[in-house]
């Protein structure tokens, strides 16, 4: 395997769940950290969602490995954002050299 090119910086983010008083809750979003990452476009599709046209592609983003128990080491339900991008973690993926993880990640933009 060669190494990755890690060369866009991402924040790592992870949601916080706030009770909204009316027996629901509001969903925020709290950044762990940067991340720097090697992004690599796997598959597309576009589908209508509730009347509105939504293309959505995956992603294999490699990022360096953490141990389990830190922050920085992603997980699935978190998310990577670049700028306004955002990537939804599917899964994480550890590589065969222990040095890097795979994310496989879906961004969802309204066309």
């Amino acid at each position: 395997m060669n190494r990755p090119r890690l060369n866009r910086r991402m924040m790592l983010e992870t949601p916080q769940k706030t009770a909204d008083g009316a027996g629901g809750f509001s969903v925020s979003w709290l950044t762990l950290g940067e991340l720097w990452a090697e992004c690599t476009a796997r598959t597309g599709r576009e589908r209508g969602l509730n009347g509105a046209a939504t293309s959505t592609a995956s992603w294999r983003i490699v990022v360096r490995a953490a141990p389990y128990d830190s922050p920085s080491r992603p997980k699935p339900e978190q998310r990577l954002r670049d700028g306004s991008r955002i990537f939804k973690i599917r899964a994480v993926i550890e590589s065969d050299s222990d040095f890097f993880l795979t994310c496989l990640a879906d961004e969802e933009v309204a066309a």
